[in-house]
């Protein structure tokens, strides 16, 4: 990889939305909590969800990842309180095909569009995908 590209690849949005980690905080009683782990790189995230009627309360993330990996967690967490398994799976399955070059997720994950760069990088779409993931392996400790 040359330097452009790893300077095309990790923008100042990406370096400052992986700074801006929001749902970081422990839940005092989560509901489920599960770790996902991206093979390819070893970036890691766990989280725990509260639940009520379906809907995610409470969120709660800890991620370990590169600045891809962190980024994507940062756009997850600020908007995933009031998700549903099924949103959340929808979420994740535009996330994935807008890696292979499909369109951006919709609102209010429009925010994902930084992340465009990586779709040459499919060594980083694991570690880009974590968090929903980690929160559907959640989802399905309740089931």
């Amino acid at each position: 990889m040359s330097d452009g590209d790893l300077f095309k690849l990790y923008s100042q949005r990406i370096l400052a939305l992986s700074t801006e980690m929001p749902c970081t905080e422990p839940l005092a009683a989560p509901t489920a909590s599960a770790r996902k782990r991206a093979p390819l790189c070893g970036s890691t995230v766990a989280v725990e969800i509260a639940l009520q009627d379906g809907k995610i309360t409470g969120y709660s993330q800890d991620v370990h990842a590169c600045a891809l990996g962190q980024a994507s967690a940062a756009i997850f967490g600020a908007q995933i309180i009031g998700m549903t398994r099924p949103q959340v799976q929808e979420l994740r399955d535009q996330l994935a095909a807008m890696l292979k070059g499909g369109p951006v997720p919709a609102p209010p994950f429009t925010d994902y569009e930084v992340l465009t760069a990586a779709r040459e990088y499919s060594n980083r779409h694991g570690s880009i995908l974590l968090a929903p993931d980690a929160v559907l392996l959640a989802f399905e400790s309740v089931a």
